[in-house]
C-alpha cells in the first residue's frame, strides 16, 4: 500500500487491488468492486505492464466503476479500456472537488491514452521586476518564481511578453540590463540613447526618482492605467507652466507610448480586469481551443490548443477536462469566459476556486462586451483549426504518395530519418527525428552520444551503434506488446554503400517489416537530382517538381540540422568550463551567481577575502575556500 496525496495537499486513503495476470476486462473491475468504497475519489485503471490506462473521479467511487461493467452501454473507446484492465488503483478524498483536481493532475502527469489529454509541452513568459535592488530590473522570465522578485502574465508567447516590454521601457524608462552590466557600466548604453531607460548604472537618475518610476510601473502593471495616465498629465503641465520644456517632451513622450500600449491590443474589454477567454470549436473529428489571456484589464496574446483523444466525447466534457488540467500547474483568473454550459460547471467552479484559494467563476456571457470579447476567441479558433486541417489534409496526401513511391501497401504512419555529426571524430553524436501523420514529431527527435570505440570519422561505425542502441530498446518493447514506436519507414542520408551497411545492421538486428531508404545526392550535390536506394532494383530518381521528392528533401535536411545543433551543443559544454570548476563546494548554482557579482572567473580570482565574503549567496567557510584556492600560499587565522 502506497501513499498519495490529493491536488489540495490533504492525505487521502489509498486502497490498490492488484490481480493475477490471467484476470481482465470486467472480470478485473468486478473484483476491484469487492472492496471498492462509496466515498468520493479518484480510480486508476492498468494495463497489463502497469501502465495507467485511464484516470477517472467520481463522488461515489462504487458506483461510478460499476457503470464499466455495463460494456453494452459504453462508448468503443472504454470498452476497448475496459478489455486491456487487469489491475485497479483508487484513492479516497473528502470531497468531489478534491477529487476532480487530483484527476487532473495525474491525467497532466501520467498521460493516459484513453483520457482527453491537453497537449501543452510549452512554459508560458512573465514579466518580470526584480525586488532585490535599489534600481530594479524589468525583464522577461520563463520557469519558476525567483525570490526576491515580482511576475505578472502569464503571456501567451514570447512575441507578446517582448513587445509589452518595449512598451513598459519607453513609458517608465526601467533598466533591463542584468546586474553584472549594471554594475560594470561606466557610460550609458545606447537604451539611454534611444529613451528606453533612465540610466542608473551612471547616476543619471537618482533612487528616489527611480523608486518613483518602479512605483508607476507596479500600479500600471496591475491595472491602474487611468490614474497613471491622469498623473502624467498632471506632471507634463505642472512641468510646462515650470518652463521646464525638456521634461514636459519626457512626460509627453511616455504619454503617447502609454497611449500606445492600450490599444495596441486586439480585444482590450474594460469590464474584465482578470480573467482567461476560451473559444471552443469541434469540427472534423478534431477540436480547437483559443485561450486568450487577459490580466490587469489588458490582453496578453492567445494561444491554441488542440487536445488528443476527444473522440467520441460530448464538447462540454472536452472543455471542462481542458480546463481542469489547463490549471494544474498555472494561476487561475478570476472569471473563466467559455462557449458552451458545461456538464459540472459548478463543481469545476469550486475545485478551482479550493486550487486557488479565492473564488473562481466560470461563466458563458449571452450578451454585452464579454460575449463580444468570447465570439472573437471562438472566430479565432475556428481558424485555427480550418488551418490545421488543412495541414493535416495536406501531409496525408504527402504520405500517400510516400507510400506509392516505395511501394508500401498503406501511408506509413512514422519515419525515422538518422544521421551523424562530428570533427575528424571528435565530439561525435546520432540523432534520430520522428515525422508522421502531423508533420515533425519533436517530442519523439533522440540523441545519442556515440560511445564507441569508433575509429575517428568512421560514420558507418557510428551509424551502427546507433541503430543498435535504437532498435535494442525496440525490440524489448516489442517482446512485450508495444510495437507504438515502431517505425514503418527508415531513412537515411546516403547512397549504396551506406544503405548495405545499414541494411547489415537491421539484419543482424533481426529487424523486420521497416522499409530501409538511402537517399544520396547527385555527382554535382544538387539539390532535386537525389538518387533513392531501396534495396529493390536500381536506384531511381523524382521529377524535380514532384513534391513527395521535397517531402523526403525535407526530412533529410531537418535530420541534419538536428544533427548540426545537438554536436554544436555538446562541443559547447565540455568547452564551457573556468578556473571555478575545480573549486570543491562551487557547483552550477553558485558558480553562475559569483559570475553574475563579479564578471568574469578572473574577477573571482582577483577579489579579496571580504569582497568574497560580502558575495550574496557565500557563507564564510566557502568564501575562505575559494580565496584558499586561488591563493595556495594563504593560510587561514
Amino acid at each position: 500500500m502506497t501513499t498519495e496525496y490529493s491536488a489540495t495537499g490533504m492525505a487521502p486513503t489509498t486502497q490498490d487491488q492488484p490481480l493475477p495476470a490471467p484476470v481482465r476486462g470486467v472480470d478485473a473491475i468486478r473484483h476491484a468492486l469487492q472492496t471498492m468504497p462509496l466515498s468520493p475519489g479518484v480510480y486508476r485503471m492498468l494495463g497489463q505492464k502497469g501502465e495507467v490506462l485511464y484516470v477517472g473521479k467520481a463522488l461515489s467511487l462504487k458506483k461510478r466503476v460499476t457503470s464499466y461493467t455495463q460494456v453494452a452501454r459504453l462508448p468503443e473507446r472504454l470498452r476497448r479500456m475496459v478489455s486491456e484492465t487487469v489491475a485497479m488503483e483508487i484513492v479516497t478524498t473528502h470531497t468531489e472537488a478534491e477529487a476532480l483536481l487530483l484527476e487532473a493532475n495525474y491525467i497532466k502527469r501520467m498521460k493516459p491514452r484513453f483520457n482527453i489529454l491537453l497537449r501543452d509541452d510549452k512554459s508560458y513568459p512573465w514579466m518580470m521586476l526584480t525586488d532585490g535592488h535599489p534600481f530594479p530590473q524589468i525583464a522577461k522570465h520563463r520557469g519558476k518564481a525567483e525570490k526576491g522578485a515580482s511576475l505578472w502574465g502569464p503571456f501567451a508567447s514570447a512575441w507578446a511578453v517582448n513587445q509589452t516590454l518595449n512598451l513598459i521601457q519607453r513609458v517608465f524608462l526601467l533598466r533591463s540590463c542584468t546586474d553584472a552590466v549594471f554594475n560594470s557600466r561606466s557610460r550609458p548604453c545606447l537604451l539611454y540613447q534611444i529613451k528606453r531607460c533612465s540610466g542608473p548604472c551612471v547616476d543619471r537618475i537618482d533612487q528616489a526618482s527611480y523608486a518613483h518610476l518602479v512605483e508607476q510601473a507596479r500600479d500600471f502593471l496591475s491595472g491602474k492605467d487611468t490614474a497613471l495616465r491622469d498623473t502624467l498629465g498632471r506632471e507634463m503641465n505642472e512641468a510646462a507652466e515650470a518652463l521646464d520644456f525638456e521634461r514636459a517632451a519626457v512626460l509627453r513622450d511616455r504619454i503617447r507610448a502609454l497611449a500606445q500600449m492600450q490599444e495596441s491590443s486586439v480585444i482590450n474589454p474594460a469590464s474584465l480586469q482578470d480573467a482567461d477567454v476560451m473559444g471552443f470549436w469541434q469540427e472534423g473529428g478534431q477540436v480547437c481551443i483559443q485561450v486568450f489571456f487577459i490580466r490587469g484589464g489588458r490582453n496578453n496574446g492567445s494561444r491554441s490548443f488542440f487536445p488528443a483523444h476527444t473522440q467520441d466525447e460530448a464538447p462540454g466534457d472536452i472543455l471542462g477536462a481542458f480546463i481542469a488540467q489547463f490549471y494544474d500547474d498555472k494561476p487561475i483568473p478570476a472569471q473563466i469566459l467559455v462557449n458552451l454550459d458545461l456538464p459540472e460547471q459548478a463543481l469545476l467552479a469550486e475545485a478551482l476556486s479550493l486550487h486557488k484559494g479565492r473564488k473562481v467563476e466560470i461563466l458563458n456571457p449571452q450578451r454585452g462586451e464579454k460575449k463580444h470579447v468570447l465570439d472573437h476567441a471562438v472566430t479565432n479558433a475556428r481558424d485555427a483549426l480550418k488551418r490545421r486541417l488543412a495541414e493535416t489534409a495536406g501531409q496525408a496526401r504527402l504520405l500517400e504518395g510516400v507510400a506509392q513511391v516505395l511501394g508500401l501497401d498503406n501511408p506509413p504512419e512514422r519515419i525515422e530519418v538518422y544521421d551523424n555529426s562530428h570533427i575528424q571524430g571528435a565530439h561525435a553524436y546520432g540523432v534520430m527525428i520522428v515525422a508522421g501523420a502531423e508533420g515533425f514529431n519533436r517530442k519523439a527527435y533522440r540523441k545519442f552520444r556515440i560511445k564507441g570505440p569508433v575509429t575517428p570519422g568512421d560514420d558507418f561505425a557510428m551509424m551502427r551503434e546507433v541503430l543498435e542502441r535504437r532498435f535494442g530498446r525496440a525490440l524489448k518493447e516489442a517482446e512485450e506488446g508495444d510495437t507504438s514506436n515502431w517505425p514503418d519507414v527508415l531513412l537515411i542520408d546516403g547512397g549504396a554503400g551506406q544503405y548495405s551497411a545499414v541494411r547489415g545492421v537491421l539484419d543482424d538486428l533481426g529487424v523486420s517489416g521497416v522499409k530501409l531508404v538511402g537517399i544520396a545526392k547527385g555527382p554535382d550535390r544538387d539539390a532535386g537530382r537525389e538518387w533513392f536506394h531501396t534495396g529493390e532494383g536500381e536506384p531511381f530518381q523524382l521529377d524535380m517538381r514532384d513534391p513527395v521528392l521535397y517531402y523526403l528533401q525535407r526530412l533529410r535536411d531537418e535530420a541534419h540540422r538536428f544533427a548540426i545543433t545537438t554536436h554544436r551543443a555538446g562541443r559547447s559544454k565540455t568547452l564551457v568550463t573556468s578556473e571555478l570548476d575545480d573549486i570543491p563546494g562551487v557547483g552550477p548554482a553558485r558558480k553562475k551567481m559569483l559570475l553574475n557579482t563579479f564578471g568574469s572567473a578572473r574577477a573571482v580570482k582577483q577579489a579579496g577575502l571580504g569582497e568574497l565574503e560580502a558575495a550574496p549567496g557565500i557563507s564564510h567557510e566557502m568564501a575562505r575556500a575559494i580565496y584558499g584556492h586561488f591563493h595556495p600560499d594563504w593560510t587561514a587565522e
